[in-house]
C-alpha cells in the first residue's frame, strides 16, 4: 500500500508543492550574495553551469539573475519528474535524460534525445544545469558526460555552488544541503573550463579532474563565506 501510495498523482503533486513553497520561503527569506557572475555573463553563447547534486535545491531561484532561458538536465525517473513540477514556476526548462554516457546512448533510450537538446539549447545562447555526480552518484565524482557535451557543444563549463549559513546536510549519498529560512546565502562561480572540439581520450580525463577539483574549490569558498566547516579535497577519481 505505501509503494502505491508513493507513486500516486496526488503524492506527486504535493510534494512538488512543498518542494516549490519552500524553496520560495529559503530565496524569499534568506540574503543572497552572487560571487563570480561575470564568468556567466562573460560567455559570448551557451554555458554549462556544473554544480554537484546535493546543491540542487536552491539553484532554480538562479534563474531570476540571468535573462537567458535556463535548462536543467533531470533525471527520467519519478524523482526528477517531482523535482521538475516543484521548481515549474521559476522559469526553469526541463530536459529529462542522461549524459552520463553521451558514447553509448543504447545503454539509455533517452540518452541521445538528451545530449541533442542540450546542444541545441546551448548554441542557441542558453544556460544549461548539470549536475555531473547525478543522478544516483557516487557524491562529488565527476562523470565524464559534461566533458563530452562540452567538446561536442562547444561551451564552456562553469563550476558553481551555493551555501548557506542555516541549514543542514542530509544523510544521503549526495549530502544533500537542506538551506533553512532566514539564512546567509552565497552563490559561486568559479572561471570557465573549455573543452577542445579536438581532445582526445587523454584530454577529456584531465580536464574531468580538473573539472572535479573546481567544484570541490567553489563549494569550499561557498561554505567558507557561509562559515560552514569545509571538506579536505577528496582524491581525484581516476
Amino acid at each position: 500500500m505505501l509503494k502505491r501510495l508513493l507513486k500516486s498523482a496526488f503524492v506527486l503533486r504535493l510534494a512538488s508543492a512543498l518542494i516549490g513553497a519552500y524553496i520560495r520561503l529559503v530565496y524569499a527569506t534568506s540574503r543572497w550574495t552572487v560571487i563570480g557572475r561575470d564568468h556567466v555573463d562573460a560567455a559570448p553563447g551557451g554555458a554549462i553551469l556544473a554544480f554537484w547534486h546535493g546543491r540542487l535545491l536552491m539553484g532554480a531561484a538562479l534563474r531570476r539573475q540571468t535573462g537567458r532561458r535556463v535548462f536543467m538536465l533531470i533525471s527520467a525517473h519519478r524523482d526528477g519528474e517531482i523535482i521538475a513540477r516543484g521548481v515549474s514556476g521559476f522559469g526553469v526548462e526541463f530536459i529529462r535524460g542522461s549524459a552520463a554516457n553521451p558514447g553509448k546512448p543504447g545503454k539509455d533510450k533517452s540518452g541521445a534525445s538528451a545530449i541533442t537538446q542540450m546542444i541545441a539549447a546551448l548554441k542557441d545562447g542558453a544556460i544549461v544545469g548539470f549536475t555531473p555526480d547525478g543522478p544516483r552518484g557516487p557524491g562529488e565524482r565527476a562523470k565524464p558526460g559534461v566533458i563530452r557535451l562540452a567538446q561536442m557543444s562547444g561551451a564552456p563549463i562553469i563550476p558553481a555552488a551555493y551555501s548557506v549559513n542555516r541549514g543542514k546536510h542530509l544523510s544521503s549519498w549526495d549530502r544533500f544541503l537542506l538551506a533553512a529560512p532566514f539564512s546567509k546565502g552565497y552563490y559561486v562561480a568559479g572561471a570557465p573550463i573549455h573543452v577542445p572540439a579536438d581532445a582526445n581520450a587523454e584530454q577529456r580525463e584531465a580536464l574531468r579532474l580538473r573539472l572535479e577539483k573546481a567544484l570541490a574549490e567553489v563549494t569550499n569558498d561557498a561554505d567558507a563565506r557561509a562559515g560552514r566547516r569545509t571538506k579536505e579535497p577528496a582524491e581525484p577519481t581516476q
